[in-house]
């Protein structure tokens, strides 16, 4: 395990079936590598997407930049995109080195690699909080490269929707991460019941000043909850039209709903 900041990594190596545990610690200190080489470019990368150069070299740093590009949201900063651009930098450095199958789960932002006929199983949450799964999907061998990561509130990172949990499947963990922060995002409803503020009051160190945030949500109607789930959803197959991402599942305060493509990836248990 690595942890620092954006990072608290839990990296998983195998050769084959054998487990190499050694790879796994030197992996783990290669992140820390990276950590510093994006807090060095931390005030470039906390700005708005538009505003950043694309002229970065740092490859981590320039993944975070072309995942909200992708997204397109115009507030999102590559910061959106941090933790799960570390995951992939250290499945990448595992899989540059003859590993077989990589997971690396930054904080439940989850970059998978697999090789050959190897595959994963990841367990999915109805709310971020919990720390039981609900349901179970399958990552198979028809693609080498996975992502995996979840918004929302009660989250290590601060949302503007309502939603308990938004799951997205892409093809990095990057990927993934700025996805999923824009579909929970989506899920904002204006109730009597949601109550916002300024990121800046809930995090000084926000990356996106200014912006209201969700901070407390109350007992909410099953029209909102519905509402709110549609519109996350709808957002996501937008995202999935362009390419950006592969799948994805929306929960808000226990009723949930997901995209045909991550159906078809349950396991039913």
């Amino acid at each position: 395990m690595a942890e620092w900041g954006p990072m608290s990594l839990i990296v998983s190596a195998f050769a084959g079936k054998v487990p190499q545990p050694d790879m796994s610690e030197n992996a783990g200190r290669y992140a820390f590598t990276v950590l510093e080489k994006i807090s060095r470019l931390r005030k470039a990368l906390s700005r708005p997407w538009k505003q950043v150069p694309d002229t970065l070299r740092e490859p981590a740093a320039f993944r975070m930049l072309q995942s909200v590009m992708a997204v397109g949201d115009p507030d999102l900063t590559p910061m959106a995109a941090v933790a799960g651009a570390i995951a992939d930098a250290v499945a990448d450095y595992l899989a540059g080195r003859g590993m077989t199958k990589v997971i690396v789960n930054n904080g439940g932002d989850i970059a998978i690699r697999l090789m050959g006929e190897e595959s994963a199983t990841v367990g999915i949450r109805e709310d971020i909080r919990d720390h039981d799964f609900s349901r179970v999907i399958r990552l198979g061998s028809e693609r080498t490269s996975w992502g995996v990561a979840t918004s929302g509130l009660g989250g290590r990172s601060l949302t503007r929707g309502i939603a308990s949990a938004a799951t997205v499947i892409a093809r990095t963990a990057s990927a993934a991460d700025a996805a999923a922060t824009a579909v929970a995002n989506a899920s904002f409803v204006k109730d009597m019941e949601v109550v916002q503020a300024d990121a800046e009051s809930l995090a000084q160190d926000t990356d996106i000043p200014g912006i209201p945030v969700t901070c407390q949500v109350g007992p909410l109607r099953e029209e909102t909850r519905s509402l709110a789930v549609e519109q996350a959803l709808s957002r996501a197959r937008s995202l999935m039209e362009n390419g950006a991402i592969l799948g994805a599942f929306v929960s808000v305060a226990g009723l949930s709903n997901m995209t045909d493509s991550f159906r078809k990836r349950l396991i039913h248990r």
